[in-house]
């Protein structure tokens, strides 16, 4: 048994995942894998990103103090492996040596050597649909995985264990809508009308790059498919086991979405299932979702999204514990 970790650091929270990988012949991937322990914190390591073009002084030393946090973790649970993936903001982030130092810092107590690593858009697809679609039946595909971060929204289309029929990696997240086009609390209706045009404008570069037609099933991950799916049930306080695998009809979410892009930060903040950093963002991201909507509905005639609590973290594990099989 090997005890794995992976660490993604985007642009609004950093996650941390640990499981403990095992060679076994009675799965088809040859590995067995079960969940240690799940974090995450609100950072906002791409503050201000959009803007000025380099990572913060104070986003740094957040997302220091947080990862600092979880490598304590790791040594307490006996990590043996670590890989640390960053997205959107680091990718855009001019000044993001600094950022690779402090990691090469931290990581280097775990697995000397060890620091962040920037992946594309398209491995950053990968990894989010590898994760994404682990618990769903591979009769239902192919699947459209959408990855709603941020700073940049994932969008991939391929059946379970195939070549992949298309990726894309939009330029669009719930941070990056909200900083740049959303600063009244809540939004004014021209603000909100000039957001649907950027999603739109995104939209039609997904729509030239993957076969949405081709999708059966459309997962949404991440922060924002899996908040609006605690809202959409009433739940009393956040709940991963009831979230996954939920299921956001359109024409249902569309009321709610609207509800939530009219509400201020302050009164979506005290919501139980609204994690306090994320509530400024959340209208963005329900922009985001009303754009996505609108593009799946002119090419699918799919009207549903699966959520799944799983990711691109899942994905860097899976990833790993394919290297580990072979190197046992």
């Amino acid at each position: 048994m090997t005890r794995i970790a992976a660490v993604d650091c985007g642009t609004n929270s950093i996650r941390l995942l640990i499981s403990d990988v095992t060679r076994t012949g009675n799965t088809p991937s040859g590995v067995s894998i079960n969940e240690v322990t799940r974090r995450m914190e609100i950072v906002r390591l791409g503050q201000s990103v959009d803007a000025t073009g380099e990572l913060a002084a104070e986003a740094i030393v957040r997302t220091r103090e947080a990862l600092r946090n979880y490598v304590n973790i790791m040594k307490f649970e006996n990590v043996e492996k670590v890989r640390m993936v960053a997205t959107a903001a680091v990718r855009d982030a001019k000044n993001n040596q600094a950022f690779f130092n402090m990691t090469a810092e931290l990581l280097g107590e775990v697995e000397p050597g060890v620091s962040a690593e920037v992946i594309t858009g398209v491995e950053e697809a990968e990894l989010s649909f590898l994760g994404a679609v682990q618990d769903l039946p591979a009769e239902a595909g192919p699947f459209c995985v959408i990855d709603l971060g941020g700073g940049s929204t994932e969008f991939i289309v391929s059946k379970k264990g195939e070549e992949i029929l298309g990726a894309h990696s939009a330029a669009m997240g719930c941070v990056r809508i909200t900083e740049r086009m959303l600063p009244s609390d809540p939004p004014s209706e021209t603000e909100v009308e000039i957001a649907d045009d950027f999603v739109a404008e995104r939209m039609s570069e997904v729509e030239k790059l993957v076969p949405i037609n081709q999708a059966r099933t459309v997962v949404g991950c991440a922060g924002t498919f899996t908040t609006l799916s605690a809202l959409a049930q009433g739940l009393e306080q956040y709940d991963p086991e009831q979230i996954h695998g939920s299921v956001l009809r359109f024409d249902a979410l569309r009321v709610l979405l609207g509800q939530v892009i009219a509400t201020s930060a302050a009164a979506r903040a005290q919501n139980p299932v609204v994690h306090p950093g994320r509530a400024d963002v959340l209208g963005g991201g329900a922009v985001a979702v009303r754009g996505i909507m609108d593009m799946i509905e002119r090419h699918s005639g799919v009207r549903e999204f699966v959520i799944s609590e799983k990711d691109i973290l899942d994905g860097v594990i899976w990833k790993q514990a394919e290297a580990v099989s072979v190197l046992e």
